[in-house]
């Protein structure tokens, strides 16, 4: 569709909204020039059209009733098949609503992506279904992932399936519940503040958020291009360094990978020997203020001694800079969010790798006319990022992303002294899922409260995989095993080796 040029009004409008004064004179002047450069966006339009992707047929969905969605986990159910073999062949993935499946409707649990159905799948499908996996469908998330409760997406509450009343977490919420209710083998899902540790620990499954930029994340709907991640969701160690396998690697399309990336062989390496490793336990993730539960902290904390029945040497870490590596991630997270999921549209600008110009021209569109739709969570954002972006002009982004190498760097000289460090994944067992009439001060709360020991680690990027640790009240404890980047394995190993050591994880009571 051609754009059509503004007349001299409009350009009149738009040298205000930027604070200027034009005579007359030069507002007929600019008007002929503004007009002369739009020409290329035509040119580029019918260009694109010509490398544009085609949506593959055949890929049928459909939204399943509430009476065969009890847990409100699935957005559509599909059944797409991959490769007759491969490492993953005859299992079934649930796929985050976040990441394009194509031909399949995506939601992002948002009023500002509904309707949108994409044509190209996300790097991390097509390598699942190369595998021999089969897509059995889209797993609600949060609204615009913004989230660490189950309770934000427009499709209505995800349940946990230990107890319905209580959130899964957020923001790979369906994930996690169709994955520890069994109705999947596998899921995928993102990871910008600990939206897959964070479900994973509540849902009593493994989630691991790989080192930033091991797994592409071409095709999936981003939040701030430096914290996003994408991993697995399972019920077992030995499932999540599989799924990691066939993510894991360079795509060439997206600019969070490094040039030299060179993935390791993850389900190889689960088994060996892990005895003589130091493991360090980080005082600051433990006993947050208002926050932490006792029994969640004894838990990870028995659950880390038993590691020395591995031959692993336990030991106390003093981390300060955990506490301030979270101010660091609620300035990136507002001010860059705002920048590229809201005004930008999703997508943002000025880095070379592959964009989606439909999901940013259907987004783009809706969010101005659903904008009153988001969740609290969502709409806090927006107004805190817009208020940093007019008045402080983002120069606090600025000073956040220079204090980012200084937060890699404390973590890095932490894990220079020890093997692993470790916490809980969240400092309390699932809360009860807020109602839709409380007061936006507590779905705000409920939605933010447990991220403050999974975010830090989305600013630094190193790999962190939480496990069941036990139960407390009934409910699952996560703990989580940070590495050094790029060392997954580390991680993985570790929980693999922790796992056979209980006996394996917990299931949820059968209902």
């Amino acid at each position: 569709m051609p754009v059509r040029p503004p007349d001299e009004n409009e350009v009149a409008a738009l040298a205000a909204s930027y604070g200027m004064k034009p005579t007359p004179e030069e507002v007929a002047a600019y008007t002929p020039i503004v007009a002369a450069f739009l020409t290329s966006y035509d040119a580029v339009e019918e260009l694109y059209a010509g490398i544009a992707p085609q949506a593959p047929g055949d890929r049928p969905s459909t939204r399943p009733a509430e009476t065969d969605n009890p847990l409100g986990a699935w957005y559509v159910t599909t059944d797409i098949h991959g490769a007759a073999d491969g490492p993953l062949a005859g299992r079934t993935v649930a796929v985050k609503d976040n990441i394009a499946v194509a031909g399949v409707p995506m939601m992002n649990g948002s009023h500002t992506v509904e309707g949108y159905v994409p044509a190209e799948d996300a790097t991390v499908v097509t390598r699942l279904l190369e595998a021999g996996a089969t897509v059995a469908g889209k797993a609600v998330c949060e609204d615009l992932c913004f989230s660490g409760g189950s309770h934000t997406s427009v499709t209505g509450p995800v349940r946990n399936p230990w107890d319905p009343s209580r959130t899964t977490g957020g923001s790979s919420s369906g994930s996690a519940a169709l994955v520890a209710a069994g109705e999947v083998d596998l899921a995928l899902g993102g990871d910008q503040g600990g939206s897959i540790r964070m479900p994973a620990a509540f849902s009593g499954i493994v989630g691991h958020k790989p080192t930033h930029g091991l797994v592409p994340y071409t095709g999936a709907f981003p939040i701030e291009l430096t914290l996003d991640h994408l991993g697995p969701m399972t019920r077992t160690v030995a499932d999540a360094a599989a799924v990691l396998d066939v993510l894991a690697g360079r795509d060439g399309n997206d600019p969070r990978q490094p040039a030299d990336l060179a993935p390791e062989q993850y389900a190889d390496a689960l088994g060996g020997d892990v005895s003589g490793l130091r493991v360090g336990v980080v005082a600051q993730g433990f006993g947050w203020e208002e926050l932490s539960e006792p029994g969640v902290d004894d838990t990870v904390r028995a659950a880390a001694g038993r590691l020395r029945e591995l031959g692993i040497e336990v030991v106390d870490v003093d981390l300060p800079w955990h506490r301030h590596a979270l101010h660091v991630w609620n300035v990136i997270a507002t001010d860059g969010g705002t920048v590229q999921m809201i005004e930008g549209n999703g997508y943002g600008w000025n880095y070379e790798g592959r964009y989606d110009p439909e999901l940013v021209a259907h987004y783009g569109r809706q969010r101005r006319e659903v904008v009153d739709r988001w969740s609290p969570t969502v709409t806090a954002v927006a107004l805190a990022g817009r208020w940093s972006m007019e008045r402080e002009q983002t120069r606090h982004y600025a000073m956040a992303q220079n204090l980012a190498v200084e937060v890699r760097r404390q973590y890095d000289a932490a894990l220079a002294d020890v093997d692993l460090l470790v916490m809980p994944t969240v400092p309390m067992v699932a809360p009860e899922i807020p109602a839709a009439d409380d007061p936006i001060e507590v779905r705000v709360a409920r939605a933010l409260e447990m991220i403050v020991n999974c975010a830090p680690f989305d600013v630094s990027g190193h790999p962190a995989t939480s496990v069941p640790a036990g139960l407390s009240q009934g409910l699952p404890v996560g703990m989580m095993l940070v590495g050094r980047r790029f060392e997954d394995t580390t991680c993985l190993k570790v929980a693999h080796a922790f796992e056979q050591l209980v006996g394996g994880f917990p299931r949820p009571p059968s209902r």
